[in-house]
């Protein structure tokens, strides 16, 4: 990523499709030194969708870190974000040092922050390696996407979203034992997902870790309420992401199959603590993840 005042460019693909209108939103425009402005994309969920949030707010920070790769990423949501809105974006360069530079970027709409991003970049650098190994799974050939496997009729949710949703989805997700939207069974809070970009990414390893952050918040958060057989979907259930963190240690390519890997150790107290493993398909261990969710059951005379 470049270190300058202009538009940022990452050579986005202007068809209209899913990933390319995805993309596109990832050209962050700079109105003036280490302030930009991204677009909205809606998918259809109640608020502005956070990977989103996190994938911009990557790109922001990265505008700033000439020659510095990004490590790790800690975010927190505070609010809601509109989908039909554009984001402010903030950087503030909390340091640069030998072989780490450090962000901080504040994304906002109205005026009112909607996430802080915590960020660290490195310099390409040797050193010991070792990792756990990937879990032995079905592959992604042999799978259903979330859209057709997962995703509700209009039994749960008007048609409209539906179509959004479909529509809009620019990453082909495909989980290995899917809960049933209309009937969920409670399960063991581990779940195992393919996901790949639905059509090729220009080659830019940072931009392939602002589109992973992006990916990386689908179906974690859900990992926390299989052990209580409920959905998103359900009338009454709340469930937004608190926080996330995350950390990139191995080159890969969004737009190939990765397998997440995730659990829930714990929930407790209206939120939900779940983690996940990324692996490219041939076993590399590329990044992990973690993330706190809210997971509320309102009362009927509530709603």
């Amino acid at each position: 990523m470049q270190q300058d005042n202009t538009t940022h460019t990452i050579s986005a693909p202007r068809e209209n499709t899913a990933l390319g209108r995805l993309l596109n939103t990832f050209e962050l425009a700079c109105v003036k030194p280490d302030h930009y402005i991204g677009q909205s994309l809606d998918l259809g969920f109640r608020n502005l969708f956070g990977g989103h949030i996190l994938g911009q707010a990557l790109v922001a920070a990265g505008n700033t870190c000439d020659q510095r790769n990004a490590h790790s990423l800690h975010a927190y949501f505070i609010r809601g974000g509109d989908p039909r809105a554009p984001i402010d974006y903030n950087v503030d360069r909390i340091r640069d040092g030998n072989s780490f530079s450090v962000r901080r970027v504040t994304a906002s709409q109205g005026g009112k922050a909607i996430l802080i991003l915590s960020s660290s970049f490195q310099l390409d650098e040797e050193g010991f390696e070792h990792q756990i190994a990937m879990p032995d799974v079905a592959p992604p050939e042999s799978l259903a996407s979330m859209i057709t496997s997962t995703h509700p009729d209009s039994e749960l949710i008007s048609s409209g979203i539906k179509e959004k949703f479909s529509s809009a989805l620019a990453i082909d997700i495909r989980p290995i034992d899917p809960v049933d939207p209309h009937h969920p069974e409670k399960k063991a809070p581990l779940q195992y997902v393919w996901f790949r970009a639905d059509g090729r990414v220009p080659d830019n390893p940072s931009l392939q870790k602002c589109l992973l952050a992006y990916a990386s918040d689908f179906n974690l958060l859900g990992t926390s309420m299989r052990p209580h057989g409920v959905t998103y979907y359900q009338p009454g259930m709340v469930m937004a992401s608190l926080d996330h963190a995350m950390w990139f240690y191995r080159d890969f390519r969004v737009d190939e199959w990765l397998l997440y890997a995730c659990e829930s150790p714990t929930a407790g107290h209206a939120r939900g603590l779940n983690r996940g493993n990324i692996f490219s398909r041939d076993g590399k261990l590329v990044a992990c993840v973690a993330q706190e969710g809210l997971i509320r059951q309102l009362e009927e005379r509530k709603l």
